[in-house]
């Protein structure tokens, strides 16, 4: 082997371990998860995008989220439920197969419907509501949840973790209102980054903020 071909291999392990460290900045300083906190938002299907917004339109990125491929983009609606609306709820991408609405317990009495907790996807005898975009509406039999609190996961992650996919886990926040989140998903893929989300009601309770650091017990 020549120097050269020694720089480049020496080059491209440097490479390869800032990649992984970079994938994995908590648990390999601090075995501590980034908490990412949700507001009220949308995941539209191609179907429902061009009721609401034209036909053939296409979804515009405002700006990326944490996890990768993950979007919110220029688009809003209203939500309307039998007792109130909810204005400018922002859409996030990519276009989903089906229509999911997720908001907070707050917002389940501004619109007065009895969305459940779930798991992202478990849509079954959820919460109707309507959806008014600046072309058209969409009512949905059911689609409105409440997220339950999960963790995403790298594989990685979640062998240092000692949890494999859909395991559920007890999450400690510290600081003057801390608190222990009980039965959290842990939800692991290679395209995750590791992260907590809550929604906005949950972290206001326990006076968190985005970035704070929990850590599973």
């Amino acid at each position: 082997m020549n120097k050269e071909q020694l720089v480049e291999l020496v080059t491209e392990e440097v490479l390869r371990q800032l990649q992984k460290t970079a994938e994995m900045p908590d648990v390999a300083n601090t075995g501590k998860i980034p908490l990412g906190i949700s507001n009220r938002h949308i995941h539209i299907s191609a179907d429902d995008l061009n009721t609401l917004f034209g036909q053939g339109q296409q979804l515009t990125v405002m700006r990326d989220l944490s996890q990768p491929g993950q979007f919110v983009s220029e688009q809003t609606v209203t939500l309307v439920g039998p007792k109130g609306v909810i204005e400018k709820v922002r859409v996030l991408g990519p276009v989903r197969n089906r229509t999911q609405v997720e908001i907070s317990v707050s917002d389940c009495f501004k619109l007065g419907i009895q969305a459940p907790i779930r798991d992202s996807g478990d849509l079954a005898g959820s919460a109707p509501v309507t959806l008014v975009g600046p072309v058209g509406s969409v009512t949905l039999p059911e689609g409105c949840i409440i997220a339950a609190r999960h963790i995403h996961m790298h594989p990685r992650d979640a062998e240092r973790f000692g949890v494999r996919d859909g395991d559920r886990v007890n999450v400690k926040s510290s600081g003057p209102r801390g608190i222990v989140f009980t039965e959290v998903l842990v939800r692991v893929h290679e395209n995750y980054r590791l992260e907590m989300h809550l929604d906005i009601d949950e972290a206001n309770a326990a006076s968190l903020t985005n970035g704070d650091r929990l850590e599973i017990i």
